[in-house]
């Protein structure tokens, strides 16, 4: 089945991405820079996704458009 993407804007939009576990797609400069890996923090200002033990990446929440991979 294919994937749906749900762009994230919004707290709760990243409280829900985060409580699910889904897998996050980033956007930067419209390219892909990450795919893959749950967000475990998020503030105003930035979101932090954990793609394994040691692989954890910070993203700008204003530079980057982010989407949660749904299953249909």
């Amino acid at each position: 089945m294919p994937a749906v993407n749900r762009r994230l804007l919004t707290d709760a939009d990243f409280q829900e991405a985060m409580d699910r576990q889904t897998g996050i797609r980033v956007f930067e400069h419209d390219h892909i820079v990450h795919s893959g890996g749950a967000i475990v923090r998020f503030d105003e200002r930035s979101v932090v996704i954990q793609a394994g033990v040691s692989d954890i990446s910070y993203y700008a929440r204003t530079g980057c458009e982010f989407f949660e991979l749904r299953k249909r």
